[in-house]
């Protein structure tokens, strides 16, 4: 096996720059494959924690009536907060949000929105509800840098607030925008007000009421009897791993492509070799080596290459992936679009596992495309091949 790898090693070195053609496509499929994938990764990371901290906590529980998906549902999407949470709640292990429909007029426009009531003691969400002034004449509020935005919304505007009690009666009120948040969370910020849950429970008349409740990580598991029913995070992060297994499967139609690309040219070279190398072949089995030996040599010559393009991906493709993970890759400021959390730089993500996986891909692949053409020598006479004619 030694001697086979020092030829396989010379003759590849003899072959000059067939081999280096072949290893440097070669590494370039190893860095894009890393990159995209890693690139996912530290995008599904980042969503899912910021997720977590600005929205979902430990997990909600659901008004039985609650759906995110259907405005409507509002008007009996709420209950009274258990009482075996009282205690929860004032030791901020537990945040209600109650929510309604409402409409804002900001510069003499008519806007919909939501209006979400959040505790101002809370700690649980990264929501800046510490800000609300419980004293103030007008309603206090804060909203999302990109509602403010779309809106023409500024920190201590006077805008007008129209909702609708649980009676059906309308009612009116200004509101004064005390904050504005940044997050990378649309699902907190776009089409959405937060006010304080003591002054949105007065206004709709639902004392000690709520629409979600949500847990940090210790009341999980906690069953709430009667119009709860508990989402944990793999319910209300479907979304997010949705979108990135469908947009890992579309990477993976550039790794094949990639892949195709390298394996055909790894292919075409062991053909040719095998055509012009008959003498040597013939040469080789006269010598005492047996056909599996020289199948094995070739094979060997095939499979080098995807160590010499993991050497050479990893010189310059460490230093470009390390500077990427550390400065992150910008995105367009459109993204948020999506309705998903979207930072506006999102940092790659480079674990052990995904580099070795992409290794033993890559070497497995070109293992299997270099013994195919290898099978032929199995077939020949070494008369034959001593006169350069195949069979």
């Amino acid at each position: 096996m030694n001697l086979l790898f020092k030829l396989a090693v010379k003759n590849l070195i003899g072959a000059g720059l067939r081999t280096w053609l072949n290893v440097i496509v070669l590494s370039f499929s190893f860095l894009i494959i890393i990159w995209h994938k890693g690139l996912l990764d530290g995008w599904d990371r980042q969503a899912k924690n910021e997720t977590i901290k600005w929205e979902i906590g430990g997990g909600q529980y659901w008004h039985s009536s609650y759906d995110p998906y259907d405005p409507f549902s509002l008007t009996e999407a709420h209950a009274k907060i258990p009482f075996s949470l009282d205690s929860l709640v004032s030791s901020g292990k537990i945040a209600p949000i109650l929510i309604t429909q409402g409409t804002i007029y900001p510069r003499g426009r008519i806007q919909s929105i939501l209006i979400k009531g959040i505790n101002s003691d809370q700690k649980l969400l990264k929501i800046p509800s510490s800000l609300f002034i419980k004293d103030s004449d007008d309603i206090p509020a804060i909203i999302g840098k990109n509602t403010a935005t779309d809106n023409g919304i500024k920190e201590g505007d006077l805008i007008t607030l129209r909702w609708r009690d649980v009676h059906g009666t309308f009612d009116a009120n200004n509101i004064k925008i005390i904050g504005i948040f940044n997050t990378d969370v649309p699902t907190v910020d776009m089409g959405q007000i937060w006010v304080p849950l003591d002054r949105l429970q007065k206004m709709m008349d639902m004392p000690g009421e709520a629409t979600i409740i949500v847990s940090d990580k210790e009341q999980k598991d906690k069953i709430l009897s009667g119009q709860w029913k508990f989402m944990n995070n793999e319910v209300l992060l479907k979304s997010i791993t949705d979108l990135i297994k469908m947009k890992s499967v579309s990477g993976y139609v550039l790794y094949i492509i990639l892949l195709s690309l390298a394996m055909l040219a790894i292919f075409d070279t062991q053909v040719l070799s095998i055509f012009r190398r008959q003498k040597e072949i013939g040469t080789y089995i006269a010598l005492g080596m047996t056909r599996r030996q020289v199948v094995g040599l070739f094979t060997i010559e095939g499979s080098l290459n995807s160590v010499l393009a993991g050497i050479l991906a990893a010189l310059y493709g460490i230093p470009m992936l390390a500077l990427q993970a550390s400065r992150g890759l910008s995105l367009p400021g459109g993204s948020k679009g999506f309705g998903l959390a979207v930072a506006d730089r999102i940092y790659p993500v480079y674990s052990l596992g995904l580099v070795i996986t992409t290794i033993l891909l890559i070497l497995l692949t070109t293992t299997i495309v270099s013994y195919m053409p290898s099978r032929k020598i199995a077939k020949m006479k070494p008369t034959d091949a001593l006169r350069g004619k195949i069979q």
